[in-house]
């Protein structure tokens, strides 16, 4: 799992439809190629950014337009949200749970794999 177009999508539908008391997300990292760690980590990450992509949107604008049967407007401000500055509410976000901002978590989980999972072996 990746933060994509496709994820984003998915996070909005949820959002624009009401939908996020009734619907859970379910992650899947089969991939044996690359370190679990890292792919649970990465992939927590970009489905949380999504829902949180998603939070940002003022939904209110697309519903009024749709209503209005604006289509032309509703198009043009969905394309416009997607500029929204949500990596800085991410940053600041995981600032304030006190995780790594950006790709300083990989050093975490080297550290980890280093300390815990070489020990194992």
């Amino acid at each position: 799992v990746i933060f994509n177009d496709e994820t984003a999508a998915i996070a909005h539908e949820v959002k624009r439809s009401g939908a996020y008391d009734r619907v859970h997300f379910a992650l899947d990292f089969f991939d044996a190629s690359i370190n679990r760690i890292t792919a649970w980590v990465t992939g927590t990450r970009a489905v949380l950014r999504a829902i949180m992509f998603s939070l940002l949107e003022p939904t209110h604008l697309l519903s009024e337009a749709e209503e209005n049967g604006n289509y032309g407007n509703r198009l043009a401000l969905m394309e416009e949200f997607k500029a929204l500055p949500h990596a800085a509410v991410w940053n600041k976000y995981c600032l304030d749970s006190n995780v790594p901002v950006g790709p300083a978590w990989l050093e975490k989980v080297r550290k980890y794999e280093q300390s815990v999972l070489f020990e194992r072996k």
